[in-house]
């Protein structure tokens, strides 16, 4: 059983920058794809970044493209989103999520893909 922990959230003024941080436990990390979705007060959740097995393919929404970058350290069990540049319409509970059907290589942007996620953490970027 595969759980995941996240962390990192905080308030940040527009311009800042945070780095998320997701602690995995109960499967050999390395053999699963990573996600981060996001979702904001009265919106649907929707895809932030995916990186695959070992960390060589990624995946950015457009929105996030060259500001964020997801990365994953497999000996540590942990999976990162470093947010920089961040605006206001950042703002939302942001999670991280496994993906166990997937090929080592490949990543996905559909939610209904991912089969455990972590609890959440707030991301609150001020104007």
């Amino acid at each position: 059983q595969v759980q995941l922990v996240e962390s990192g959230g905080g308030l940040v003024q527009a311009g800042g920058s945070l780095r998320l941080s997701c602690a995995a436990s109960g499967r050999t990390f390395g053999t699963y794809a990573m996600g981060w979705f996001r979702q904001a007060p009265g919106k649907e959740r929707e895809f932030v970044a995916a990186i695959s097995w070992s960390g060589g393919n990624t995946n950015y929404a457009n929105s996030v493209k060259g500001r964020f970058t997801i990365s994953r350290d497999n000996a540590k069990n942990t999976v990162y989103l470093q947010m920089n540049s961040l605006q206001p319409e950042d703002t939302a509970v942001y999670y991280c999520a496994a993906d166990f059907s997937r090929g080592s290589w490949y990543v996905t942007p559909r939610s209904y893909a991912y089969d455990v996620w972590g609890q959440g953490t707030q991301v609150t970027v001020s104007s």
